[in-house]
């Protein structure tokens, strides 16, 4: 099985290409057999309408635009934003390279999270850290497979331990979609048994949606949603949480160049939905803020996330990796935080 890596490169003129990295599936997975644990869905009163206000200000760090903070819908009670800053890792368990969540034993891993909930904690004290684990349960691949979809669901007895490991450090859990030549509505639906939960969020990859280029292979071009393919995805959700009777539920699109995401003005805001556009292109300081300024800060939808590589951020050096004061700074501040 090919996996892609997760892996964004930049160049020169700006130019963020993706870089696919062959791993074999070892024969037994780093996984628990358990029973996933539901959290108990607790009456929530209304959101706090003032402290949103307030945050939401303070997030936009003093931008002059006029386009920060955006202007949408308060959300229906038990919103995670902005009333906290999200810090996840990211990667697929079958994987050392495709992330720090696959790279290293739980409990190494673990520890090392928890201390970057510490590190961004110190950095911005006004508002709670809330761990998450991000993982890829639906990977663009290589190869075409037997339906020629060039992707690969996941086992869901991977999902269920990512999130009982999530419950076990009072985190959340991301499930991450990558579709390659199959289609949001063929894929989302199938996780519902866990959007259903009240700490289960989602992630969209527009790079691996190839479908409206041409059905070429992932990896080789950088694939493309449009507001109607995250309408769809927001609408969902939207009737998962209203079905349910439970919070809103955290959408995130990740996305480093223009093309990326089309029509961004006509993508819905809505109560039962938090959409956070994730800049995850890695590459030196320079080109990774200014792509953030660009694709980011002139975009706005909702809030704004960040993404930093161990690995790639550092190949030019190791302070070419962001510290989080160094993030915070930006205008407006990301809210979601994602390590790889």
């Amino acid at each position: 099985m090919a996996i892609f890596s997760g892996c964004f490169g930049i160049d020169a003129e700006d130019q963020q290409k993706s870089q696919a990295v062959d791993n074999p599936v070892p024969a037994a997975p780093a996984t628990e057999t358990v029973e996933t644990k539901e959290p108990e869905v607790v009456a929530t009163a209304p959101i706090d309408t003032a402290t949103y206000n307030r945050i939401s200000h303070d997030l936009a760090n003093g931008d002059t635009t006029g386009k920060w903070p955006v202007k949408a819908p308060y959300p229906t009670p038990g919103a995670i934003l902005p009333f906290h800053r999200i810090l996840a890792f990211y990667g697929n368990l079958y994987s050392k390279k495709m992330g720090v969540l696959g790279e290293y034993p739980k409990g190494e891993m673990i520890a090392k999270l928890k201390n970057e909930v510490k590190n961004w904690q110190a950095a911005d004290t006004s508002i709670p850290i809330l761990p998450a684990l991000h993982y890829v349960a639906v990977t663009a691949q290589g190869a075409p497979g037997k339906d020629g979809k060039y992707r690969s669901r996941m086992p869901l007895h991977q999902i269920d331990t990512i999130i009982n490991w999530a419950n076990e450090i009072n985190g959340i859990a991301f499930v991450d979609v990558q579709v390659g030549l199959s289609t949001l509505p063929a894929e989302i639906p199938l996780l519902e048994k866990y959007l259903s939960m009240p700490n289960v969020h989602l992630a969209i990859d527009p790079e691996f949606a190839m479908l409206g280029k041409g059905g070429k292979r992932p990896g080789t071009v950088i694939g493309t949603y449009n507001a109607d393919d995250i309408n769809y995805v927001v609408d969902y959700l939207a009737g998962i949480v209203k079905k349910n009777n439970i919070p809103p539920k955290i959408l995130v699109v990740h996305r480093f160049t223009n093309p990326m995401v089309r029509d961004y003005q006509r993508i819905k805001r809505v109560p039962q939905v938090q959409i956070v556009m994730d800049m995850d292109g890695w590459g030196d300081k320079t080109l990774k803020k200014s792509s953030y300024m660009l694709y980011e800060k002139r975009d706005p939808v909702q809030f704004t996330g960040f993404k930093l590589f161990y690995k790639n951020d550092t190949k030019t050096g190791a302070d070419q990796l962001y510290t989080p004061k160094e993030v915070l700074s930006f205008q407006p501040k990301p809210i979601y935080i994602q390590y790889q």
